[in-house]
């Protein structure tokens, strides 16, 4: 074991392991993890490999023996030997986990320090805030707007952007009502529709008047809110001082029930012929000021998240800001400190595959930060929700992608056929479906040159909070969403993304991700021209 290079793994990564011994390399068991590794593997492996296809049985035996870490082989005996020795290379799925003291000078570690500036939810909002202040670029571009509920400024500021949204909103209902056409429904999937058509959804507004009529001021106050933000935004560069439109004398409270009555209760509109013209020319401005503008609906529907959770856990849709504050500030959700949240605009008018919610993973690698160095992982995959998409139904069936909160939810019989039953799809299946619906171009023009600006933006923003240390190198999950107009849009960025295969697809690539990252780490440093397969080199500082 002295001429042997040394490796460590802490978490369930069989084929690191697979990958590392095959090079020759030797392991030295984590201390006292091994049973965790086990249990780890059959917790988060096991159930999962179930739901691969019929050919699945062999891997998963195979897999088990991998957990089971070769008890009586020369496996075994080589890490015995090889107890003492510090590792070269270490892959773990927690920083914290990692004793410094094995620490050799020229340790090869998967994990830089205080990367939660961009890998939680409180971290990357933050960070994204302060991103004009750093490089000449917006994340209102491709990160929906977000706040954390936890600070007053922030909170304020939500505040006020619920209230203007809910205006524009309002003026978009108006228009779409007083259109003298048939009012657009949601598309029923699977519905007369030609076989590969673009499911693209519409929220339905229905026409009819329930209770008593809306106070005829609501369009004008609505136009006025809407005027005077305009001011704002054209005179915000001259004079930051401007008083903000929320603070006219409009009784707010009531001004949002009755727009709750006509986006969510089906109440009815009336519009003038020159208030038509005043709300499209006004929303026309508004465009060229707001890149949100679009894809932010008519419903002003926000999703609530706890600043540090990750895999779903705790998120939830809603439509009215009284419950969001109320809610926010409710010791009721477990696991999540009082003030903790992060509110985010939820991306409205997205694309839908047959009817149904996708996002997107897109896995990227940071080897180092000085000079910030970032390669792009050219495969990445789909994950779909099991329920078509609605925003007049928002349980975390139809709205959260994360296979973690999906493996709970059965498809539902009203879901598309056409959706695959594992719920995931590769990168090509997806560009297959774009050249069917006559976006061939989409993905190489728009969709990967979108997401590859959004990391770099991201982790330029939180570069200065990071502490990193040469050599060290760490693999990142970024979830996407995308817009109608195909245009991606930046959720999260993981810093453990899960290499725990839930179909055919995810196996396989998980299984490429991984071998690619080690090429790309430890082969390079020695012959600069091997092949680190699917990535690219994205950026040099």
């Amino acid at each position: 074991a002295q001429e042997k290079k040394i490796f460590m793994v802490q978490g369930p990564y069989p084929i690191i392991r697979q990958l590392l011994r095959a090079r020759g390399w030797v392991e030295r068991k984590a201390p006292s993890t091994g049973r965790q590794l086990e249990q780890h593997c059959g917790d988060q492996n096991r159930p999962r490999l179930q739901t691969a296809p019929s050919s699945g049985g062999a891997r998963q035996r195979e897999e088990e023996e991998q957990c089971d870490e070769d008890p009586h082989g020369i496996h075994h005996l080589m890490s015995y030997l090889a107890r003492d020795q510090l590792p070269n290379f270490i892959w773990t799925n927690f920083l914290e986990t990692v004793d410094r003291q094995l620490l050799r000078e020229d340790s090869v570690l998967n994990h830089f320090a205080r990367v939660d500036a961009f890998t939680t939810k409180e971290g990357l909002c933050l960070s994204l805030q302060n991103l004009p202040w750093i490089e000449q670029a917006d994340p209102n571009a491709f990160f929906p707007r977000c706040y954390r509920l936890g600070t007053r400024d922030d909170r304020e500021a939500f505040i006020e952007d619920f209230r203007l949204t809910a205006a524009r909103s309002l003026l978009k209902l108006a228009l779409e009502e007083a259109g003298n056409r048939p009012v657009r429904t949601e598309q029923v999937p699977n519905s007369a529709s030609k076989e590969g058509e673009s499911h693209i959804s519409h929220p339905k507004h229905s026409t009819a008047q329930p209770g008593s009529p809306l106070y005829p001021e609501l369009v004008e106050e609505a136009l006025e809110v809407c005027k005077q933000h305009l001011g704002v935004l054209q005179h915000e560069d001259i004079d930051r001082n401007t008083p903000s439109p929320c603070r006219t004398c409009i009784d707010w409270d009531n001004f949002l029930q009755q727009y709750y009555r006509v986006a969510h209760e089906g109440a009815g509109l009336v519009l003038t012929r020159q208030q038509r013209k005043q709300c499209q020319n006004l929303l026309q401005s508004l465009a060229e000021k707001l890149p949100q503008l679009d894809m932010e609906g008519k419903l002003n529907v926000w999703i609530l998240k706890p600043g540090a959770e990750s895999q779903g856990r705790g998120i939830i849709c809603m439509t009215r800001l009284e419950e969001m504050l109320q809610l926010a500030w409710s010791c009721t959700a477990p696991s999540v400190q009082v003030g903790r949240w992060v509110v985010q605009k939820y991306v409205e008018r997205l694309l839908t595959i047959f009817g149904t919610k996708f996002d997107i993973r897109q896995w990227f690698v940071v080897t180092d930060w000085k000079p910030l160095t970032v390669w792009f992982y050219r495969d990445c995959y789909l994950r779909f929700c099991s329920r078509p998409f609605s925003l007049h139904h928002l349980e975390r069936a139809r709205h959260l992608c994360n296979v973690s909160v999906q493996k709970w939810y059965k498809t539902s019989p009203d879901q598309d056929p056409r959706v695959p039953s594992d719920k995931i799809w590769s990168n090509k299946q997806f560009q297959e479906y774009l050249a069917q619906v006559g976006q061939a171009d989409a993905w190489h023009e728009v969709l990967v040159p979108g997401m590859k600006a959004a990391i770099l933006n991201t982790l330029r923003s939180a570069r200065d909070r990071v502490r990193f240390r040469k050599g060290n190198f760490e693999l990142y999950g970024a979830d996407f969403v995308v817009g109608e107009n195909l245009q991606p849009w930046l959720l999260e960025i993981n810093s453990c993304p899960t290499m725990s295969p839930s179909s055919a697809v995810t196996r396989q690539l998980c299984a490429n991700v991984q071998r690619d990252t080690l090429c790309l780490v430890l082969d390079r440093k020695d012959n600069p021209t091997c092949s680190i397969g699917a990535f690219e080199l994205i950026y040099k500082e």
